[in-house]
């Protein structure tokens, strides 16, 4: 895994190995299954929603059930974790498995274009996997 920080609102203490657990885990797991575009944003200081998004595209409606998929089985296996809530399965534009801390939003690429989640938290720290 290729971590590449690209946002100027960088934590000088953070490094580029110190994602919790969870966040490297899932991380993994949707470059397992082809992810594309992924990115991690660190909302820590900008919210108390969660700590961090989990940004990904899929190319298909197939990929995006596998993606989705993928982290809940990694997880619930790698780490005894289940997601508290899981929204749009069913649909496959948009799924979002929230895990408290770390929310994971899987997309087909219009509708990330449209949300474009990134731009809502500009002031996040972003940093782009790459495997």
């Amino acid at each position: 895994m290729n971590i590449t920080e690209t946002s100027e609102h960088t934590d000088s203490q953070k490094t580029k190995n110190s994602f919790p657990e969870l966040v490297t885990l899932i991380n993994n797991a949707l470059l397992d299954k082809k992810g594309e575009n992924l990115t991690v944003l660190d909302v820590r200081q900008l919210t108390t929603l969660t700590d961090y998004f989990i940004l990904c595209t899929g190319g298909s409606d197939t990929q995006i059930k596998a993606l989705a998929y993928h982290v809940i089985e990694t997880v619930k296996e790698q780490l005894g974790e289940n997601a508290w809530q899981k929204e749009g399965l069913n649909n496959k534009r948009w799924v979002v498995l929230d895990y408290i801390n770390v929310v994971v939003h899987i997309f087909n690429e219009e509708t990330r274009r449209f949300y474009a989640l990134e731009t809502m938290w500009n002031d996040a720290e972003v940093t782009t996997i790459q495997d």
